[in-house]
Formats: structure tokens, sequence, C-alpha cells
């Protein structure tokens, strides 16, 4: 199965891709200019990829979590997927994709660290099906 992970946020959309368990791969971040320009944006990355799965991070237990459900389904209403999705928490997912870069590369906010945040999410849902 293929499956597409995404980091959501309000300015760049992480994104990473998997064919196999084992490996998972950061892709370049979505620059979020409106709702539906990043829509339409995952969407040629979902069929691109041929993505069977999409792997979405909500934060789990808090007190954000049902608003940012609702947001996730709106977006990814908007994106008219038709294949499988899946939440997975995403709880410190950002700050772990900081401190696996630190020092590797200089920090700018380009998405790298989105897409390494996505990377880390769909690793994390991978490990435990």
């Amino acid at each position: 199965m293929k499956y597409i992970a995404i980091d959501l946020g309000l300015k760049r959309i992480g994104i990473a891709y998997s064919a196999h368990k084992d490996l998972v791969t950061p892709l370049k971040a979505i620059d979020r200019k409106n709702r539906n320009q990043a829509a339409l944006e995952v969407k040629k990355v979902l069929e691109e990829w041929e993505a069977d799965a999409v792997v979405i991070g909500i934060p789990v237990g808090g007190t954000s979590e049902e608003e940012m459900r609702r947001r996730v389904a709106h977006f990814m209403n908007l994106v008219d997927f038709k294949g499988k999705l899946f939440h997975q928490d995403e709880s410190n997912s950002s700050q772990e994709a900081e401190s696996m870069i630190k020092g590797e590369m200089k920090y700018t906010r380009d998405g790298r660290i989105d897409s390494i945040s996505a990377m880390i999410i769909l690793q994390r849902f991978l490990a435990k099906s």
C-alpha cells in the first residue's frame, strides 16, 4: 500500500511518502496561501504518488483535538481523496523533527521541518500497524 502522510499547518503542509513499511521519505512541503490552493496541491501530490491511503497528524488528547479533527475533515473534503484516511497522534513530532536536523543544516522556514514531522507521523503509524 502507498501512504502519504500530512502534517497540516496554517502556513505549510508537511508531506511524506512510503510504499514500504521500513522506508519513509519526506517530500517537499506545500506553502499554504489559502485552503483551496493547498487542497489542490495536496490532491496533485496524492495523484502523482498514487496514494492508496492518507495518514494525517492530529494532536491527540489535547483541548484542540476535536477542533483539529473538524478542520482535518473539512480540508480532506476539499482534497476529495477517495482512498483510506487514518489519523495518527502528532504530539511532539515537530520538536522531534527539529532535534533530528539540529546542527545538520541551517534552520530556515522552507518546510523541511514540516515534512520531517510528516515522516515521523507516518513512521509512528506504520510501526503500530
